[in-house]
């Protein structure tokens, strides 16, 4: 099974982080020295991702443009002489081939999926979310590709929460068949915690299969009615054709403003010329009276 293309959805308000994506997109906020969305490009690129499809609308043009040559910036940079900001600029334009599709009415998940369609075609395909940043050492996505290759199946990436926050996820009932593997017999869109079969909630993740594209199509709103893409996975689990992988290493939630900043501190003290000082002024501000 090879999978090449990577949907990244893009259209949406962001709402969650207002005031500040009034007029910047989510995917456009930085965490420490790159924005959200680089960081999810990256993760597909390491991996085998080539072809990124962005499911996009007018007003996220900034997106597409970032992948893309700034010949002015890169010009004023030869100029001055600052060679590794010039490389690192030219080597974020060169690194994945760009798709763009609009999504012209915000209809859900399973929606903004269902707008690759002519674009991703017969062949399988990833979906990564904004949302959600993974970090870690043959995690994430890649983790994902893996098990659709081994089980020739489509694939959802979960992780284990608190019973108390099932509610604000999908959650998956399942079979341990292997280590962290699990068949799936079905999944309920933030059930209830009476209702919840598990505490394995479903996160941006994703290995799918070209007939979703065929359940999308003929499905009805859901939830919030909306298209909903765990309406659609559960045509495939009744197929007996989707597993579900309990992601390792660190998880951010983009979209909760503690899980960005704590993301934004967590990156900032990998580097080894802010970590001290940086150290320094977080143990100043928790000493500081409230």
């Amino acid at each position: 099974m090879e999978i090449t293309k990577a949907v990244i959805p893009v259209a949406g308000w962001g709402t969650r982080s207002l005031p500040a994506t009034k007029n910047v997109p989510k995917e456009m906020l930085p965490i420490f020295r790159k924005p959200i969305v680089q960081y999810i490009v990256e993760e597909g690129i390491g991996a085998g991702i080539t072809d990124v499809v962005f499911v996009t609308n007018q007003n996220k043009t900034i997106i597409e443009d970032h992948f893309d040559r700034n010949f002015l910036l890169e010009q004023l940079l030869a100029r001055a002489a600052k060679v590794d900001m010039l490389e690192e600029v030219r080597r974020v334009a060169d690194m994945v081939n760009v798709i763009a599709v609009r999504q012209k009415e915000q209809l859900g998940l399973g929606h903004a999926v269902l707008t690759a369609r002519e674009v991703c075609r017969n062949e399988p395909f990833a979906v990564m979310l904004g949302d959600d940043l993974m970090f870690g050492r043959d995690t994430g996505i890649g983790e994902l590709i893996k098990a659709a290759r081994t089980e020739n199946k489509a694939v959802v990436g979960v992780i284990e929460v608190p019973r108390h926050k099932v509610s604000k996820y999908g959650v998956i009932k399942g079979t341990e068949f292997a280590k962290g593997m699990y068949t799936v017999s079905s999944l309920v869109e933030k059930p209830s915690v009476e209702e919840a079969p598990s505490n394995l909630a479903i996160i941006g993740r994703y290995v799918l299969l070209p007939e979703i594209f065929d359940i999308l199509a003929g499905q009805k709103a859901g939830v919030g009615g909306e298209i909903q893409l765990t309406d659609a996975l559960q045509g495939l689990a009744d197929r007996d054709k989707l597993i579900a992988v309990k992601l390792q290493g660190q998880r951010f939630d983009a979209g909760d403003w503690v899980e960005y900043l704590t993301a934004n501190i967590y990156f900032a003290l990998q580097d080894e010329e802010l970590r001290d000082e940086l150290v320094k002024r977080l143990q100043e501000l928790l000493s500081c009276p409230s």
